[in-house]
């Protein structure tokens, strides 16, 4: 496991968006792929991104999950990332659509397009951000859910039962072409499942971590108390 601890969340937000401006300043070609994540850890770390200097014209966002809600639902992966992040640079924001009348599956189709036409057949995303849950979910992959077994889509429609919902997320398929993931972990809530992943559970995020060779985690000191010294 590639780890790197930091004092506090504070610190890992701001170490985290330090590295996360190298690899976009770092990667080559004329457009740079980057792969955003829901919830506090990132929401931290957008915030002080978006005051680093960086050639953001170079880059198209997306969504590595979202929420089966309007675009200015509270809720919105997207809405967050945009009010924190992409309102105030110059980057191409790609969203999943939203409308009453779509189902779900059509915007995940609709999107999974959107993010084929962004990458070349033999290059994945340069980097992908992700955060866990507690039961060790990342993106919308949640434990025992049928997104986990697709093999060919890049990105789907994923009933969650417990939660009486559906989100729309990316694939194992697609993750695995990503060139880096950085998963962003805070809190002490998070230290019993980042024991379960460095002990190798069988969770989804361990499973993104054994697929993507280049993979580092981002992790505050109270979600690395229980972790092996």
């Amino acid at each position: 496991m590639n780890l790197e601890v930091f004092a506090d969340a504070e610190a890992l937000a701001m170490g985290a968006a330090e590295q996360i401006a190298a690899v976009l300043r770092e990667a080559p070609g004329e457009r740079v792929s980057l792969g955003l994540a829901g919830g506090s850890t990132p929401a931290a770390t957008y915030r002080q991104l978006r005051a680093l200097p960086l050639s953001w014209e170079r880059v198209d966002a997306w969504l590595a999950d979202e929420r089966w809600v309007p675009h200015n639902h509270s809720d919105s992966n997207g809405q967050m990332a945009a009010g924190l992040l992409l309102d105030h640079v110059n980057a191409r924001f790609h969203r999943p659509r939203w409308a009453p009348w779509l189902e779900p599956a059509e915007s995940a189709a609709h999107y999974e397009a959107t993010l084929r036409s962004l990458h070349q057949p033999d290059v994945g995303p340069d980097l992908v951000l992700l955060g866990i849950g507690t039961d060790g979910h990342t993106a919308s992959l949640f434990p025992g859910t049928l997104a986990l077994a697709d093999e060919r889509r890049w990105y789907v429609a994923n009933d969650v039962p417990h939660l009486k919902t559906t989100r729309l997320t990316c694939t194992l398929p697609f993750l695995q072409r990503a060139q880096r993931v950085f998963f962003l972990v805070a809190g002490t809530d998070k230290a019993d499942v980042m024991s379960r992943i460095a002990a190798g559970e069988d969770l989804p995020a361990t499973l993104v971590a054994k697929i993507v060779p280049d993979t580092i985690w981002l992790i505050d000191r109270p979600a690395a108390s229980k972790l092996p010294t």
